[in-house]
């Protein structure tokens, strides 16, 4: 059966933390600590440099993680294998998810897929579209999904699912009797975006480009890092913001925003998977086919 050290190892590497990978495993820090010692003797290495309360990898860490991340992935291949077998679906699925995606799609999905297939366990990294495709290069997750158009060439997107991003303004607010603008009137009203790096920034940009219009052209005010951010702050200042529809429904349908037509400019967008090149393996393939059976663009 598979190592549990690497496994161990493999989690103090990717959060540089004994704490967290306490916590995510469920393993108390002695014993982490122990599993660390362990390998380090075995291999006669310093895994981490510890620097008072922080630790970094060394070079032998860097090179163990390297070999960990290919060995459990073939395992998790092997243990879909065997189970399917005897049409036991079992396992663990790392998967990361830019941020509208993690608050706004997956849960309802992971509650879904989990009641249909309970011996699966799921972890879920959020990040925006940027930090999400890092994590996959990285080999800290098995499967992203992300939002926007900018891509990395050793990764391979699919896309699942159709996405609209709309201006919004507060309903107690001084833009409340907005109900559609022009472009040129957008570039004078005070705004809140996503921060650089972001996917939906990314499809926001694309769009306004079309039309002749850059950024810079418009009255940022801010740039928040959630669309959760952005809400509350819209909620509360005479801003406007523009975020995804699916992440105001409750809102709108509660009086708290207004959505705010912008003439001439709509901003669509797919939400894809990201993966390395090549065929789906395992869990991968069966959560990609459950949610493109659900959601069919």
């Amino acid at each position: 059966m598979i190592d549990i050290r690497l496994k161990v190892f493999r989690c103090v590497a990717t959060h540089l933390s004994f704490t967290r990978a306490s916590q995510e495993l469920f393993v108390s820090q002695p014993a982490i600590s122990k599993h660390i010692q362990e390998l380090e003797r075995e291999y006669n290495v310093r895994l981490f440099d510890r620097m008072g309360s922080k630790i970094q990898l060394t070079q032998a860490g860097q090179m163990l993680l390297e070999h960990a991340n290919r060995i459990l992935k073939d395992y998790q291949k092997l243990e879909f294998d065997m189970n399917t077998l005897q049409d036991n679906d079992r396992g663990e699925l790392r998967i990361g998810a830019s941020t509208t995606i993690s608050q706004y799609v997956m849960p309802e999905i992971i509650a879904h897929f989990r009641r249909q297939f309970p011996d699966i366990r799921i972890s879920l990294l959020s990040g925006n579209t940027h930090e999400v495709e890092a994590a996959l290069l990285a080999g800290r997750i098995d499967l992203g999904m992300v939002e926007g158009y900018l891509r990395q060439p050793p990764l391979k997107y699919t896309p699942f699912m159709n996405d609209e991003l709309v201006a919004i303004v507060s309903l107690k607010g001084g833009l409340s009797g907005l109900e559609s603008i022009t472009l040129e009137q957008l570039k004078t009203i005070p705004i809140v975006l996503r921060e650089f790096g972001s996917g939906s920034l990314d499809v926001i940009q694309k769009a306004l480009n079309k039309k002749g219009v850059r950024l810079s052209d418009l009255n940022i005010e801010m740039n928040l890092g959630t669309t959760e951010g952005i809400k509350h702050y819209v909620e509360h200042s005479d801003c406007m913001g523009i975020v995804s529809v699916r992440s105001v429904s409750k809102e709108i349908l509660g009086n708290v925003f207004r959505i705010v037509d912008i003439e001439d400019l709509r901003i669509e967008r797919q939400l894809a998977f990201v993966e390395a090149r090549g065929e789906s393996l395992g869990l991968c393939r069966k959560l990609k086919d459950f949610i493109t059976n659900r959601y069919r663009l």
